[in-house]
């Protein structure tokens, strides 16, 4: 097995699959053979199949998890042992639209006023006044910051992508102090290893704490601040294509999604649209 495992890992590193997801896709290939019992390559089609349905009827495990063990078995299988499927191994999964609770302005700040650690503070600053993911803001290194033109270089966001993002000027200052506070040299904000990013759950906790400090009794974790960011960008009149690029999605329709929080704007959207459909049919 450790001979596939490396045959494994090499597939996915030649695709530039990032490391959350060779660790995902590693876990899954685990799961199965300490869950059935024996090596993959003994494995049926049935006997995957069965696997796969258990994790939904037997697991109550979400579609996102579902589909991520679906295709991380999926590539091992066929990258790895060059093996096809003869039945269906997964049918088609309907996505749960989950909304999550919105902070407003009044619960960020109380959030981030119940926080006293500067390094944490700094990081949720970033997710909230950049509109970033954890995983990137918690990567950032010393050479991504521009002070003098007050921007941020993020590097392989979700998907591989770089983008610059703007830094406002309270977001910017907060970077400045953490700096003269912990003087990093490579990762800004680094955890016992100085060589090292802080771990995410760390971080998570402390938004927590800030979070039940602050007496706001929303649902969800930190990337509540990524939502928040984007819907408030979005009721200040920031353009969708401009929030687009700020938060690194490829496809659009994922940041129109966040117009579910605001009416308005999805009425002047179907307006829009039903306009275009009636320029569209010609004079009458």
């Amino acid at each position: 097995m450790a001979s596939l495992k490396k045959v494994f890992v090499g597939c996915m590193q030649v695709r530039h699959f990032s490391q959350k997801t060779q660790t995902a896709y590693l876990r899954w290939v685990n799961a199965l053979i300490k869950e059935t019992h024996q090596l993959p390559n003994m494995l049926s089609d049935q006997q995957l199949k069965d696997y796969l349905w258990s994790l939904s009827l037997e697991r109550k495990l979400s579609t996102s998890s579902c589909l991520q063990a679906f295709h991380a078995l999926n590539f091992f299988y066929r990258e790895v042992l060059h093996r096809t499927f003869t039945v269906r191994l997964l049918p088609p999964m309907k996505r749960q639209q989950k909304i999550p609770d919105l902070l407003s302005h009044s619960q960020v700040s109380q959030i981030f006023c119940a926080c006293h650690h500067l390094k944490y503070l700094t990081i949720m600053s970033l997710c909230y006044g950049c509109g970033l993911r954890i995983s990137e803001a918690t990567t950032i290194k010393v050479n991504d910051i521009n002070g003098q033109d007050k921007t941020l270089h993020v590097h392989l966001g979700k998907g591989g992508k770089d983008r610059v993002v703007v830094l406002p000027p309270t977001v910017l200052e907060r970077l400045r102090d953490c700096w003269r506070a912990f003087r990093p040299k490579d990762y800004m904000f680094y955890g016992n290893n100085r060589a090292k990013p802080i771990n995410i759950s760390s971080v998570q906790k402390a938004y927590q704490r800030a979070k039940k400090d602050a007496g706001v009794t929303s649902r969800g974790g930190i990337h509540a601040l990524r939502h928040a960011y984007a819907t408030h960008q979005l009721m200040a009149g920031l353009p969708l294509a401009q929030l687009q690029h700020n938060l690194g999605h490829k496809d659009i329709r994922t940041t129109f999604r966040y117009i579910h929080w605001l009416p308005h704007y999805q009425r002047e959207q179907d307006s829009q649209f039903d306009l275009l459909a009636k320029l569209g049919q010609g004079d009458e």
